[in-house]
């Protein structure tokens, strides 16, 4: 099986790992953080804002690996507070409104200050 490198600017990087990699006609998109990609920075101090900002970072990986939003299969959450998990969804259900993702979740204590959510998907390519 081949493997495809994605990386795009739109989306953060710069860490030892890849934004995704396309494989077995799937895009693997790895965990994506709140951040801007422009200039590094956490975006937003509640769940919704940060859940937001998770998801813009994957749509950019996925439009750049010829994917979309629509055709992720499966995602994994995780988040610092399962008390954000109501507000976490809240803002999910505004990006997937019509046959979501499979889904899983997790509570880990993230490493970054204000980091609140992490989220990584599977996408058919």
């Amino acid at each position: 099986m081949t493997k495809r490198i994605i990386s795009t600017p739109n989306a953060p990087g710069g860490l030892p790992y890849s934004q995704a990699v396309v494989a077995g006609g799937l895009v693997f998109v790895a965990g994506q953080g709140p951040i801007n990609p422009s200039d590094g920075s956490i975006v937003g101090m509640n769940i919704k804002d940060q859940t937001a900002q998770c998801l813009r970072n994957i749509e950019a990986i996925l439009v750049a690996a010829g994917s979309s939003m629509d055709k992720v299969v499966s995602a994994t959450f995780i988040l610092r507070d399962p008390y954000d998990f109501k507000g976490m969804n809240e803002e999910w259900e505004r990006w997937f409104p019509v046959d979501p993702p499979a889904r899983q979740g997790a509570r880990h204590p993230l490493d970054s200050d204000g980091l609140r959510i992490s989220i990584a998907v599977i996408a058919e390519a």
